[in-house]
């Protein structure tokens, strides 16, 4: 069998299969009896997945999909001309983006302001709230200093998706970190934990760190431990003057 025709027996089991747990128009479940049909429903679940973790789908029009590829297979006359094809599908991804942006955006400052009414709360004048679960009694780092630290990262549904618990602790500058962690390792001293919550104007915003699993305009909660805090040397006016150059370049 040609692999297009493979490809469209997977699509349509797609099809069905979705149909079915909907209570659409096709019922029954898919029958995985010979190779062909196991590499056909893997096909279908395949495309499902990398459609939803990539580009953010979550739905479709089955009907409108699965036709789409048998007008495209059989080489019958398009619906939607090949040119404008690309350019409707981007203009979709970026609607269904905008969309989890200002969810994102808008249930974290939801939570936030929620937080902030807790007794154990603490809030800066920039907006970063943080609690105090253990105080140290060393030294509190400037922003030109070296910090180690452990950490755990999780979203605002306490999903994690970062630790160094699992491994070594971390070295960095403090003002080489997202502002939420600069400002508020400055707070703490050595032997302290605390948690963060940050904004998302004070995290990523929306430049998500590819490759993870933060998401554009998504509040964060951020535990940490400090350390050790080493010194470090405070640039010269030079120095300076071309950090805040490639700031404003980046």
């Amino acid at each position: 069998m040609k692999i297009k025709n493979l490809l469209l027996i997977a699509f349509v089991g797609l099809f069905a299969a979705a149909c079915s747990q909907s209570g659409g128009g096709l019922t029954g479940k898919s029958k995985i009896k010979t190779q062909k049909d196991s590499a056909s429903y893997a096909l279908g679940a395949n495309v499902a997945n990398s459609l939803n973790s990539r580009s953010g789908v979550e739905e479709l029009n089955y009907s409108a999909f699965v036709n789409g590829m048998k007008d495209a297979f059989e080489a019958k006359e398009l619906k939607i001309e090949k040119a404008s094809q690309n350019q409707i599908i981007q203009s979709y991804l970026t609607s269904l983006r905008q969309k989890r942006n200002q969810e994102n955006l808008e249930e974290g400052e939801a939570f936030l302001k929620d937080n902030k009414k807790k007794a154990s709360i603490e809030t800066t004048e920039s907006g970063l709230q943080y609690e105090v679960i253990e105080e140290g009694n060393g030294k509190s780092p400037d922003q030109y200093d070296t910090v180690k630290v452990h950490y755990t990262g999780k979203n605002i549904d306490d999903e994690v998706f970062d630790s160094s618990k699992d491994s070594d602790p971390v070295e960095f500058p403090v003002n080489r970190v997202i502002p939420g962690w600069t400002e508020g390792l400055q707070l703490m001293k050595e032997g302290a934990k605390y948690k963060f919550f940050i904004p998302s104007e004070l995290a990523y915003g929306e430049r998500a760190p590819r490759g993870s699993d933060i998401e554009p305009n998504q509040a964060l909660i951020f535990e940490v431990e400090l350390l050790e805090v080493r010194d470090g040397e405070k640039p010269d006016e030079d120095q300076q003057r071309r950090r805040r150059q490639q700031v404003q370049v980046d």
